[in-house]
């Protein structure tokens, strides 16, 4: 397995760290020479990788709005030599309740934050995922038997809506948590 590891802090009225990795659920060491084993198991050379792009993003707040987008798109770019039937990538954060906070007190949930893959709809991150919070995080993107070498795009926006609950009173203040971008083939 290859990882590579980013980490990504934005500075305005919230500050979110992204970290990215890439994560093969199986591996198999191989002598140098030995024949390759047959079936879908895995391969020597066996490796994932992950890269990110433009990943600084500011979110000026609009009290009581439901639309808070970030500035920019973070684009994530996969690339693997594996043997795997599933490539997943996930988004999640640590705590469903607290995925940002002022550090006082003031919280604002998972739930509030979105992402939009490649253009589609927004999606909450208010799931349960292999990785993180429970109720904290969100399948981004499935791919199905990929071929042994190959890369994957995926450019995400985000959203955060303030409409919901206590949310709308929130005080200003600049808002930290932890974003984690990961990976896994299976």
């Amino acid at each position: 397995m290859v990882g590579v590891w980013k980490n990504v802090k934005t500075i305005a009225w919230i500050a979110i760290l992204v970290m990215a990795g890439a994560h093969c659920s199986a591996a198999q060491v191989i002598r140098p020479g030995a024949p390759q084993p047959a079936g879908p198991g895995p391969r020597r050379g066996t490796a994932m990788a992950m890269a990110l792009a433009n990943a600084s993003v500011n979110f000026p707040f609009t009290a009581g709005s439901a639309s808070n987008p970030g500035n920019a798109p973070l684009t994530v770019t996969l690339s693997w030599n594996c043997n795997c039937g599933n490539i997943s990538l996930y988004a999640y954060f640590n705590s469903s309740t607290t995925a940002l906070t002022d550090g006082a007190g003031d919280n604002i949930p998972s739930a509030a934050f979105s992402l939009s893959d490649n253009g589609g709809a927004f999606r909450a991150l208010n799931t349960t995922v292999p990785f993180g919070g429970a109720n904290a995080g969100l399948k981004v993107v499935q791919i199905t038997n990929p071929p042994f070498t190959g890369t994957h795009a995926d450019t995400m926006n985000f959203n955060i809506n303030l409409s919901t609950g206590t949310l709308p009173a929130l005080p200003p203040g600049t808002y930290t948590g932890t974003l984690t971008i990961q990976a896994q083939a299976q």
